[in-house]
């Protein structure tokens, strides 16, 4: 199994209200169950207020590299990144378990 981390940081000024960012995470929640790659699926804000935090953190769950990089090129995942492309920035971690 492969897990796929990514924690997003909401760019400058933008809050977790924006519309743009309110479309992004609904995209995002989406996902689960619509993309039959994806075994688990879990998406949600961060509630630490340390100041080196991520704003909002996936954590999912893929059988093999090849059905992570179908979810990686899936069209509504494709979507959802263009979304977060207007308003945030990403770090990623992909690791087998």
């Amino acid at each position: 199994m492969i897990r796929h981390l990514v924690l997003f940081k909401l760019n400058e000024g933008v809050e977790r209200d924006d519309p743009r960012v309110v479309r992004g995470v609904e995209a995002f929640r989406s996902l689960d169950g619509r993309i039959p790659e994806i075994r688990f699926w879990e998406c949600a804000w961060n509630i630490s207020d340390r100041p080196i935090a991520y704003d909002f953190a996936i954590n999912s769950a893929f059988d093999d590299a090849d059905a992570l990089r179908r979810y990686v090129e899936h069209p509504e995942h494709q979507a959802g990144v263009g979304l977060w492309r207007e308003f945030a920035t990403w770090v990623i971690a992909d690791y087998a378990f």
